[in-house]
């Protein structure tokens, strides 16, 4: 079992739209968060002046189901921020909409730290393929003494937990789970449990397991071909497509499409929606693996469980 983490968040005006800071126990880290509408009052900040490293996150017009980012440093953040919000013309960047710097709150960043947390950061960014990054060429800055590069380690697992507390995702590892879990002799993980999908009539069989709150589709998992024509409900036709044009649903040599990689969805029924080409209840379309029951009656079963254990 993960262990738990006390993360503080202070709505400094008091808005849940407005400035948002973010501490975690035992972490010299320190978050502040805010829409660009809020820029004037969060450039006054304290932690605007202090060395750290800033995302710049915006909507990305060719692609709705990730952001757009860009990474930054500087040892003036509140400085870096103006340029940025200049008209593109003049230098400074159009697209975001929402900014969160990192600083340190007993200031011992320093410019060697933050430009080697800039180059981490960008690489795990890539890595996660849950944004459109918007750097140039990345530079693999590695020159840092060997206790601060475990020190900056532990500093990126940190930013790692609080950014998605704050609403930013692109830095959640990409989950790989075609290999096997390990077994436990005590009561199986939900990670380790499989649920699958089938359209015998497509020769469509797939797979997935539930991941950090995602339900996951494994690599290797067939769909269909095509998204169904003429169906009222196409919510989930632009995610078909996207999965399509970034290369997560390829052709085969048989010409069966397939899962190139391990895909995470938000809910069961979009991952169904997607590997039959038209709108699915995944509560009733997957099935565990081992008893046969829909994915719906068999986390009622693990509810139902929980509830007896406690009365």
């Amino acid at each position: 079992m993960s262990q738990g983490r006390g993360i503080r968040l202070f709505l400094v005006d008091g808005s849940p739209n407005g400035l948002i800071t973010a501490e975690i126990m035992n972490w010299t880290g320190h978050a502040l968060t805010g829409p660009r509408t809020k820029l004037t009052e969060l450039v006054q900040r304290p932690e605007c002046g202090r060395t750290g490293i800033y995302f710049l996150v915006g909507t990305d017009p060719d692609n709705a189901l990730r952001p757009l980012v860009y990474i930054g440093e500087s040892d003036d953040v509140a400085k870096r921020l103006k340029q940025h919000h200049r008209p593109e013309a003049q230098g400074g960047k159009d697209f975001w909409e929402r900014v969160c710097l990192i600083t340190s709150k007993d200031q011992n960043l320093t410019k060697a730290h933050v430009k080697y947390l800039e180059s981490q950061l960008l690489a795990l960014a890539k890595q996660s393929g849950r944004c459109g990054l918007l750097n140039g060429t990345a530079h693999d800055y590695t020159i840092l003494p060997e206790s601060d590069q475990a020190d900056m380690a532990f500093f990126m697992e940190q930013v790692r937990i609080i950014l998605p507390v704050l609403g930013f995702d692109f830095l959640r590892e990409r989950q790989k789970l075609s290999k096997p879990a390990s077994p436990s002799t005590e009561q199986t993980p939900v990670e380790a449990i499989t649920f699958t999908l089938e359209i015998p009539k497509y020769g469509i069989t797939a797979e997935a397991r539930e991941v950090d709150g995602e339900f996951v589709v494994l690599e290797g998992s067939k769909a269909r071909d095509k998204w169904v024509s003429g169906s009222s409900y196409t919510s989930y036709r632009p995610l078909y497509e996207q999965l399509t044009e970034d290369g997560v649903l390829v052709a085969d040599a048989n010409g069966m499409v397939r899962f190139s990689q391990d895909q995470a969805f938000s809910s069961p029924s979009a991952a169904a929606a997607v590997v039959s080409g038209r709108p699915a209840n995944g509560r009733t379309v997957w099935f565990e693996k081992a008893s046969k029951k829909t994915y719906g009656d068999w986390q009622s079963e693990q509810v139902e469980q929980v509830t007896d254990a406690t009365e």
